[in-house]
């Protein structure tokens, strides 16, 4: 009865049904106290990516909090890097920031067992290695909590993963119910939530025309440390529609120059080459966040890269980097 046994994927039934032994065996995502009796001489906190509603960007935003605790850290994870979905090279930048900043990562593995023994957790892999530990986070993602809503008598579809289906004006299978936010499973985002409750509630009780947003560029930011933030189309996803220019930069900020800490930003633009758009903006480095934000505006807008270079820059800043961006590192599509 110590041992837990885990499935490479865990389905909704699954979580269900395992979440009482997990919660035996770790702690959930709104609980942090058990960190402040733990032994700061040693002690480690396995991040397999946390119990149900924690995603993978969770646990990269965790590993900020805890990482100034003096205790160790590992991350599990399926993949050869983390955050799956965002830009190669940026989520190759992180994963060196979290080497450099002592964190363990045990890519390309999953966690196939959990057992209690003397007083700590011991963690079985699907490599045959194991971790010892005090502390175990789940990242296990989450699903749209439709359950006891009764939406199979209202006639309102599902999609394959429990999502329900809508078009781009938010309404479903049944004429008269509308969806929008996380039951829908799209961008799961809550400016994204806000901006389409506006949008419907103009379009179905406004006397004016909807308000519009522009959901092809939508900026996001994953509060790790160092943080990353992206708005617009990935490398990979400019190769699958045609020819593309892309514009990459790493350096040593100025601040850090001078305090020597090892931390690097790194900055890429993706440019259309039919029409010299920049079409995708993506950063790792401190206050990445609050950069993309402003040049999100820009790539909505439909600024090019020629609208890049004539903008003069702040000095001494990091930003500056994005309008001095003059040599193409390579081609893809």
């Amino acid at each position: 009865d110590d041992v837990f046994h885990l499935q490479d994927r865990l389905t909704a039934n699954v979580v269900g049904a395992i979440t009482a032994k997990l919660e035996q065996l770790s702690i959930d995502q709104s609980v942090d106290s058990p960190l402040e009796s733990l032994d700061a001489q040693g002690c480690t906190l396995r991040g397999m990516g946390s119990l149900h509603q924690w995603s993978r960007v969770g646990i990269a935003e965790a590993l900020r909090l805890f990482r100034s605790e003096p205790r160790r850290f590992d991350v599990v994870m399926r993949q050869k890097l983390p955050l799956r979905g965002f830009d190669e090279d940026m989520r190759t930048g992180l994963a060196e920031a979290m080497a450099a900043g002592g964190i363990t990562q045990h890519a390309g593995v999953s966690p196939v067992s959990i057992r209690q023994q003397a007083g700590e957790k011991i963690v079985e892999l699907s490599d045959g290695s194991s971790i010892h530990t005090d502390l175990v986070f789940f990242a296990t993602g989450r699903i749209p909590y439709v359950d006891g809503l009764g939406l199979e008598h209202a006639g309102v579809a599902l999609t394959k993963a429990g999502a329900i289906a809508v078009d781009d004006a938010h309404a479903t299978s049944a004429a008269h119910i509308f969806a929008i936010d996380d039951v829908t499973d799209r961008l799961n985002l809550t400016p994204v939530a806000i901006a389409e409750g506006h949008h419907l509630a103009d379009r179905l009780f406004a006397s004016h025309p909807p308000r519009s947003w522009s959901m092809e560029a939508v900026p996001t930011a994953v509060f790790s440390s160092p943080p990353i933030a992206t708005v617009g189309i990935t490398e990979a996803q400019a190769a699958t529609r045609g020819p593309h220019d892309i514009y990459l930069t790493s350096f040593t900020p100025m601040r850090h120059g001078i305090s020597r800490r090892a931390r690097r930003t790194m900055m890429k633009l993706v440019v259309e080459q039919g029409s010299n758009r920049v079409v995708g903006a993506h950063m790792l480095g401190d206050d990445a966040p609050e950069m993309i934000q402003g040049i999100a505006i820009a790539i909505t807008a439909g600024a090019t890269k020629q609208d890049f270079d004539r903008t003069v820059g702040i000095h001494p800043t990091a930003a500056e980097e994005f309008v001095t961006l003059r040599t193409r590192t390579r081609s893809v599509g």
